[in-house]
């Protein structure tokens, strides 16, 4: 007969363990902190107490750093280019990878294409906990994926799981979702803390023994406390994040942990009807071009990860009719917002106290450096003087609050990407102007140290 794992309770606050749960810590007096966990095997025989450093484990191996093999991991291609750049060129064996987001808006459907394109040459699984078989032969023949060597296994105990997987031995493999499976050594309902926590423990262990590249699926609720991503993240190799609206056409995927590439890249897809699609010029999406100069527009150049990308960037001033004025953003900072109006006032004369400001990046991108901070100036002024700025301009530039116009890092880099999408005109700090008399075939580069310079023209 089997014994039962025995459990205990773990304020998460304070570390404190119970024998049972209760609403409140007896210790720290935390509410809602307890949460299920494995209890820890005794040390001896009747939970004999720590004496010291002579029990029977075995030291573990101390090597020298130069000793250990420093050639680059070996990657493969997942077949979807957007997805490659997003890893950091390409999936690594024995990796483990979180994908996060809304539900409904493309996580299942990108791996099941994905996994579809490496059945072809890999072996992989596919582990469904939330769909019946029959609901993914339906997506992926709605998709035109081909099904004849993809694997699917309907289950959601996780020692069933890996038992199977040591049968199929898959080079990929995908659980779909974290949040459906459970382990039998807590007795918690799948979806706690504890066991998405115990779960993709013993899944990661798995990739690390075998070489297995593991996808985890995790869902993230409007709050983003639910059990799932948020506990996952430092067990990860990877986490990545789907951002856009479901109901919306476009999709972006965001590296915001990768051990195996850099940060902060930036993968762009399509939903169509035959799933998502790359979007291999994503600046063409987040560009709307206007026939005729706009008030409150104006394009900025932003860099997601190693791509440059152009961004339009709207403002609307309208005179406030209650006694706060809004500073509503939308993919912006809005506390920044507020802190450039301030500039704009002090170093600008432009007082903005009395009216409504609204800045939205077009397109649903989230931009989160300070290159925006010249675009959103402007753009807010044009609107607030209805004064259209020319439809060939593109700006960026961080703003200090000492008025000055601060550089930012590949000047050139994002001017040559505005010149490749016809721009002719460009305002940038003087100090990202191109160097030693460099120049950017078919675009006026001027350079400005103060946010007086660009207001002239406003």
């Amino acid at each position: 007969m089997v014994t039962k794992a025995r459990t205990v309770y773990v304020c998460a606050e304070c570390g404190a363990q119970a024998s049972k749960w209760s609403g409140q810590c007896g210790d720290c007096g935390s509410w809602n902190t307890l949460q299920e966990a494995p209890a820890a095997p005794p040390a001896g025989k009747g939970g004999a107490k720590f004496t010291g450093y002579t029990g029977s484990a075995a030291a573990g191996e101390v090597r020298l750093l130069a000793e250990v093999d420093a050639s680059a991991e070996v990657r493969q291609s997942c077949g979807n280019g957007e997805l490659d750049r997003v890893l950091g060129g390409g999936l690594v064996q024995g990796s483990v990878t979180l994908i996060g987001g809304d539900p409904g808006i493309g996580k299942s459907t990108l791996l099941l294409q994905v996994l579809a394109v490496l059945a072809e040459r890999d072996r992989t699984l596919y582990v469904s906990g939330e769909e019946s078989p029959q609901q993914i032969s339906l997506r992926a023949q709605r998709l035109q994926l081909s099904r004849d060597r993809l694997r699917l296994l309907p289950e959601i105990n996780v020692e069933r799981v890996l038992a199977t997987a040591e049968i199929e031995q898959p080079r990929v493999m995908v659980i779909d979702s974290i949040q459906t499976v459970y382990t039998e050594r807590l007795q918690s309902a799948p979806g706690s803390v504890a066991q998405v926590r115990e779960s993709a423990a013993q899944l990661v262990r798995h990739a690390k023994a075998t070489g297995t590249a593991l996808f985890l699926v995790g869902h993230v609720t409007k709050e983003g406390a639910i059990a799932g991503p948020r506990v996952l993240e430092h067990m990860v190799d990877t986490v990545l994040y789907f951002e856009g609206d479901p109901s919306g056409r476009l999709r972006v995927l965001r590296a915001v942990k990768n051990r195996y590439g850099p940060v902060n890249e930036l993968g762009v897809f399509a939903m169509t009807e035959h799933g998502l699609k790359e979007v291999s010029n994503p600046s063409a999406i987040f560009l709307s071009r206007h026939e005729t100069p706009v008030a409150g527009s104006v394009i900025m150049v932003t860099r997601e990860g190693t791509r440059p990308l152009l961004v339009e960037i709207q403002a609307l001033v309208d005179e406030c009719h209650g006694g706060n004025p809004r500073r509503v953003t939308l993919g912006l900072e809005q506390n920044r917002l507020a802190m450039l109006l301030a500039v704009l006032h002090r170093h600008g004369g432009v007082a903005m106290y009395d009216q409504d400001v609204y800045v939205n990046a077009v397109g649903g991108v989230r931009i989160n450096e300070t290159a925006a901070d010249l675009a959103v100036l402007l753009a807010a002024l044009s609107s607030f003087r209805d004064r259209p700025l020319p439809i060939d301009l593109v700006v960026f530039g961080e703003v200090g609050l000492a008025g000055e116009i601060r550089p930012v890092p590949n000047g050139e880099e994002r001017l040559r990407e505005a010149a490749k999408h016809g721009f002719k005109q460009a305002i940038v700090p003087r100090a990202n102007l191109p160097r030693r008399g460099g120049r950017v075939e078919g675009l006026e580069v001027r350079g400005v140290s103060r946010l007086g310079e660009v207001m002239g023209g406003i």
